[in-house]
């Protein structure tokens, strides 16, 4: 019964925050008035494309396509605090950082992780979410059922360009690394083909693959027989321009207000929604 009242309060939020949002999406408003987000639009269940409208998704700027995801609702939940129009740039992932640089927008939420590399060239807000690794393979691969990183000797691993996903396959002994691929379909692609035997991914993006890709599957680890990554790397943070430190401190404000339950029932919303 708690559960059901849970999902029927973040049904009711949904709705108010979408209703809200989509009575100022009608404006026509100056760049000041406007909170302009990049995200790629393709890293399902954070965010996605669709062709058609939800009660949770945004219009992708200068396209015929929305953008839908946890990001998207955390978006929302900003701009309308922000009291500002909520505008979403669909940006290949190599390109959210110098995008946020030169202005063209306003904050990363993207399910970027607060590295302290990236930190050297932004600043992040709080956490907005905590994930695991886990890699992905096919139903039938022999490598189904391995308990350890270290189970994968002669396994092709990728994984996408320029993440923490890329850099965690030299921990798995054995495994050969693939060429690293653009986006996430194309992993999908390639793993369901046989072109490679698995790819490494956040346990929610695992999910919503599994979830649409009936023939793959996933493996978890146990903490001592998993990925040695540093907790700045199992966290995704908001993306924000050197030096903003008022946008920070807001949108902080924002991000206190939602629970770790309502955080993780936002997610399995959009794991079961996309």
């Amino acid at each position: 019964m708690r559960r059901l009242f849970s999902f029927l309060l973040v049904g009711l939020f949904i709705f108010v925050v979408s209703s809200c949002t989509k009575s100022k999406e009608t404006l026509s408003v100056n760049r000041e008035d406007q909170f302009i987000v990049g995200l790629e639009c393709g890293y399902a269940p954070f965010n996605w494309t669709t062709s058609k409208p939800t009660i949770t998704s945004v219009k992708i700027e200068n396209t015929s396509g929305y953008c839908d995801g946890y990001d998207v609702k955390i978006a929302r939940l900003i701009a309308i605090h922000l009291d500002k129009q909520l505008v979403i740039k669909a940006l290949a992932w190599e390109a959210l950082i110098p995008q946020l640089q030169a202005g063209n927008i306003d904050a990363i939420i993207a399910g970027m992780s607060p590295t302290e590399d990236r930190k050297e060239s932004i600043d992040f807000s709080d956490v907005y979410f905590v994930s695991e690794q886990v890699v992905v393979v096919r139903k039938d691969s022999s490598f189904v059922n391995a308990t350890s990183i270290h189970d994968f000797e002669g396994a092709k691993i990728t994984a996408q360009k320029e993440t923490l996903q890329e850099e965690l396959i030299a921990q798995m002994t054995g495994a050969i690394q693939a060429t690293s691929l653009d986006d996430y379909a194309a992993l999908v692609l390639a793993t369901a083909s046989g072109s490679v035997d698995g790819f490494i991914a956040e346990l929610p993006v695992a999910m919503s693959v599994v979830m649409n890709n009936s023939q793959l599957t996933y493996v978890r680890f146990s903490e001592e027989n998993g990925f040695d990554v540093d907790e700045s790397f199992i966290t995704t943070a908001i993306g924000l321009r050197k030096g903003e430190s008022a946008l920070r401190e807001q949108i902080n404000a924002v991000l206190a207000t939602i629970s770790q339950e309502t955080r993780e029932a936002w997610m399995e919303y959009f794991i079961e929604n996309e």
